[in-house]
């Protein structure tokens, strides 16, 4: 009777040793690799489900944006992530809007270049009449302001909102919150990226100078 396959033996020859190093090796990398895979795939998924923010890859720069005041019809905000151009994950609050007005905006962003420093690029709109914005989506990391809110729902599954546009959905499971309106005076907020379907800048003004020039 042939003898049954033996298990293998842990010798203390170079040759033994070699084996178990390279099998342990291995696993290893397994072990390290499922992660990495795992996170790929939900980035994959994510994509493919439209649960990502920007529709575009961010600029490796944040810009800060400002209003005496905003009044939105159809708002919702929920947690997602910008993708810069390596590649790389950013976590950002959403902010959507169906129907938008903001008085007196103001937006700026402050590049630093070799030798000349610090240079300004200032955007000012609706002094007189508002700014109006469609379908507006704001990928932000910082909001403040003085904010009132209509048949507000937080705690809402960011996969099922329904009030913002119709695009304003997060992943499933994660928290979110919507409103029929909201109302927001002395806004500021700092933002990666920001869509619109419409964006209508009426008294629109842009300048550039150098220095350190901010909305805030």
């Amino acid at each position: 009777m042939a003898d049954s396959p033996s298990l293998p033996v842990f010798d203390s020859d170079d040759e033994s040793a070699g084996r178990v190093e390279g099998r342990v090796r291995w696993r290893k990398f397994a072990l390290l690799t499922v992660p990495a895979v795992a996170v790929t795939a939900g980035l994959g998924v994510a994509l493919a489900q439209g649960a990502l923010a920007a529709s575009f890859a961010v600029s490796g720069q944040q810009f800060k944006v400002s209003a005496t005041s905003l009044e939105g019809e159809g708002f919702a905000q929920y947690g997602s992530v910008d993708v810069n151009a390596r590649q790389e994950l950013i976590p950002v609050a959403v902010t959507a809007i169906k129907e938008a007005k903001l008085h007196s905006l103001c937006q700026s962003v402050v590049t630093t270049l070799p030798v000349i420093g610090d240079i300004s690029l200032n955007l000012t709109a609706g002094q007189k009449a508002p700014v109006e914005a469609s379908n507006l989506f704001v990928d932000a990391t910082q909001l403040a302001g003085d904010a009132e809110f209509t048949n507000i729902e937080i705690g809402r599954d960011a996969s099922t909102l329904d009030k913002g546009p119709a695009e304003a959905q997060g992943m499933q499971d994660l928290f979110a919150q919507q409103a029929d309106k909201v109302s927001i005076s002395s806004l500021q907020q700092t933002a990666w990226a920001t869509n619109a379907g419409t964006f209508k800048l009426s008294g629109l003004s842009m300048n550039i100078s150098k220095g350190k020039k901010e909305c805030f």
